[in-house]
């Protein structure tokens, strides 16, 4: 073999080696719901320090709609992961590639992971919803509409930017969607529509923690077994949000604060589940500055 051949082989090589060795980009932020699924996913499968690095894109001050962000993620959405020169921009394939690619084997995921993505059952929803006059005083009055704002006054400014033409129909449709959230809260639009989509969404949910969940949870432990698996990274973080937005706390008694929407006790077999989640010390590093 020539000396030629031979360097052009060890170069390579040691570009392969690289790029073997570059961390995978987790992009999250503090307060997004589905951001913490893959977050528990790299405590519980012990990734190395290092091995994933994390990028924080602040959602309330919009930078998820930055031209450079939506280059990297044309959805804008959050958890965002660059990983072996792919991007996966849902939280179903980025917690996923962390379970495939991880040391530490757990239960892979199943169907439970579509169903509990489907849109009514929505964990983000219930942060903005109104279903009466006083719940649209206290959301128009807190963070509700200064995170709608923000989304708006974001979109606004980046789409009238020269890097935003290519995504031209994506600011169009998100500021005309954001805008109508944002109308009703400034009291410029009617809520009636808004009362009733808020007042199904809840009920839904409130279906689902009472009868559904229970049918699907195990006695004790895990949807993965005696330990958490991918099933339960998605199940966790929801039940998280859904239990904040209800004034929950992080501990074994948090999830009793759902009982203000299912009018009912919350089933044996959903605080059991819960506790269980709240003893983990990956649950307690991911939600170390509370539920969201």
């Amino acid at each position: 073999m020539s000396k030629v051949w031979r360097t052009s082989i060890d170069r390579f090589s040691q570009l392969l080696r690289r790029r073997r060795h570059q961390p995978a980009v987790l992009y999250v932020f503090g307060l997004s719901v589905w951001s913490a699924a893959p977050e528990l996913a790299v405590e519980e499968l012990e990734y190395p320090e290092g091995a994933v690095e994390k990028k924080i894109v602040n959602l309330v001050e919009g930078e998820n709609f930055t031209p450079e962000f939506l280059a990297v993620n044309p959805k804008a959405t959050l958890p965002t992961l660059q990983a072996d020169g792919e991007v996966f921009t849902d939280t179903a394939s980025v917690t996923h590639w962390l379970v495939k690619h991880a040391s530490k084997k757990v239960t892979t995921g199943t169907a439970f992971i579509t169903k509990i993505h489907e849109d009514k059952y929505d964990p983000n929803f219930p942060l903005l919803l109104v279903r009466n006059d006083d719940e649209l005083k206290a959301a128009a009055d807190g963070f509700p509409k200064l995170f709608v704002q923000n989304r708006q006054n974001a979109l606004e400014k980046h789409s009238k930017t020269e890097k935003a033409a290519p995504f031209k129909q994506f600011y169009e449709e998100k500021i005309a969607g954001n805008g109508g959230v944002l109308a009703i809260y400034k009291g410029e639009a009617s809520p009636d529509d808004f009362y009733k989509q808020s007042e199904t969404h809840w009920k839904t949910i409130s279906d689902f923690i009472l009868n559904e969940l229970p049918a699907t949870l195990p006695e004790s432990g895990f949807l993965g077994g005696a330990t958490p698996g991918e099933d339960d990274f998605h199940l966790g973080a929801w039940l998280a949000r859904l239990v904040h937005v209800n004034g929950g706390k992080n501990d074994k008694e948090g999830i009793k604060a759902l009982e203000k929407e299912t009018k009912q006790p919350i089933p044996p077999k959903v605080v059991a589940y819960w506790g269980a989640w709240t003893e983990r010390p990956s649950w307690n590093k991911v939600y170390v500055d509370g539920l969201h």
